[in-house]
């Protein structure tokens, strides 16, 4: 179970926790840290956009905080940023793709929350990876919805569930 501990938002910015914690409204919320088929699932999506001969360059970042609120930070597994890099250490921008990997702790409401905040934050594309189901899903208006593959249409992209388990 995820350990939960009140603290300012000047401590939490002024800190390094291994793992990197949420900060959601003042409160620390520690993340599960994933094991080996959820490294090699990150490893995988991670060196998938990296694509050299893309029209529009993705940038992708494993474990970046990210300000979604002015109290309210997430770590996401995995986002990319189309055109270009974020300038900020802390992006408070959404990135197009935001990625949460299942890992054996997590809990669905705690999942399900996380990938509420990335889509009311507005990030386009919401992905959930269960590397232990080997399935794949987008999160919509409609919740979860088990996909093929993880598409971004407009950038051309598409990842087959079988090249985000290999």
């Amino acid at each position: 179970m995820a350990a939960k501990t009140q603290v300012s938002l000047e401590d939490y910015l002024g800190t390094s926790f291994q793992p990197d914690c949420d900060y959601l409204d003042g409160e620390l919320v520690e993340r599960n840290v994933g094991q080996r088929r959820h490294s090699k699932v990150q490893r995988t999506l991670l060196s998938l956009f990296h694509r050299p001969t893309a029209t529009v360059p993705l940038y992708a970042f494993p474990e970046l905080r990210l300000k979604l609120a002015t109290r309210r930070y997430r770590v996401a597994d995995l986002v990319a940023f189309a055109g270009q890099e974020p300038a900020e250490e802390i992006p408070s921008s959404p990135p197009l793709v935001a990625i949460e990997i299942l890992s054996p702790d997590d809990r669905f409401r705690e999942i399900h929350e996380k990938l509420a905040d990335y889509r009311a934050w507005g990030v386009p594309h919401v992905w959930f990876v269960d590397p232990y189901e080997r399935k794949i899903y987008v999160y919509g208006d409609r919740g979860l919805t088990e996909v093929p593959a993880l598409e971004i249409p407009e950038h051309g992209l598409q990842i087959p569930a079988a090249k985000v388990f290999t």
